[in-house]
């Protein structure tokens, strides 16, 4: 591994927290600060990448997929909704829920 030196200028107050905080981990003030910088980096990129795949998903074929995803299978023990969010007999769905898959079924008719 290709070590680099970089001069750091810190707040004295967020310098005096990370060396109390690297010393609580018991690592060095230096392992701290790469690990801090390598989530950082790590959460952007993740963000970026979902980011990118919101552009690319079609939400009315998601919704499509969704609706069929588990017809006549019951949820496995562990995985049936909490009680409060179970849909009441007679209710309706949110206005402008079904929109979204109205849109892609025009969308896609309308490449046929």
């Amino acid at each position: 591994m290709r070590r680099s030196n970089f001069a750091l200028r810190l707040q004295p107050s967020l310098l005096e927290e990370l060396r109390k905080a690297a010393e609580s981990e018991g690592v060095a003030l230096n392992q701290l600060i790469n690990v801090a910088v390598a989530e950082k980096v790590s959460a952007l990129r993740t963000e970026e990448y979902f980011r990118e795949r919101g552009r690319r998903a079609d939400r009315a074929e998601t919704l499509r997929i969704l609706e069929r995803a588990g017809k006549e299978k019951p949820p496995l023990e562990g995985d049936e909704l909490p009680p409060e969010w179970q849909k009441k007999p007679g209710r309706k769905a949110a206005k402008g829920r079904d929109s979204a898959s109205k849109r892609g079924q025009k969308k896609r008719s309308a490449v046929r």
